[in-house]
């Protein structure tokens, strides 16, 4: 039986993007998560941060890597957003739907924090009960894919791509690997 999970990193069309590239995951859907309004809307989304929810074969992957694919694919330090997008609906986030979720979620954060990949800075990614999840409008949906040319500009033109890079690059030098 598949299962879900819900990260909020900045731009859901980068997360989106980015989680599909991992073996095991079925479906990706960029939408709106944490909120109180129901329905929100990309244009009225207040308290809801732009989310990703994964579904995942859970034979093939589990909820620690894709939290692991995750926070590489972002940069956790950021407590204001992600790269161009500035604001509470841009900050980061893992959602956890129970309590194995939420230490997984924890002590990844932790890791992340002693690892030594970004020194003297915060992990400023924060971690929430799941409580719902909005489908973003279609035109977001696999927007990649759809618009490649946009999303590649924006990708890059808004640093994550060469941010991300760095990342791995500094794990490969510094043979730092997420524990098992």
């Amino acid at each position: 039986m598949n299962k879900t999970a819900t990260f909020a990193g900045g731009c859901f069309w980068c997360v989106e993007h980015d989680l599909k590239a991992l073996p095991g995951v079925i479906h990706a859907e960029s939408g709106y998560a944490g909120g109180e309004k129901p329905n929100p809307t990309y244009h009225d989304h207040d308290g809801y941060r732009e989310a990703v929810q994964v579904t995942y074969d859970p034979s093939i992957t589990n909820f620690k890597k894709l939290a692991q694919f995750f926070l590489d694919h972002i940069d956790p330090t950021d407590a204001g957003g992600q790269f161009y997008d500035r604001g509470e609906a841009y900050k980061t986030a893992i959602y956890f739907s129970d309590e194995m979720e939420k230490g997984i979620a924890e002590s990844l954060i932790k890791e992340l924090g002693d690892s030594g990949i970004f020194p003297g800075e915060t992990i400023a990614v924060q971690i929430f009960p799941f409580k719902n999840f909005y489908k973003a409008e279609e035109y977001h949906q696999d927007y990649a894919e759809k618009n490649p040319a946009h999303y590649e500009s924006y990708a890059k033109g808004s640093g994550r791509v060469t941010f991300v890079a760095n990342t791995c690059n500094i794990r490969d030098l510094k043979h730092i690997a997420w524990k098992d």
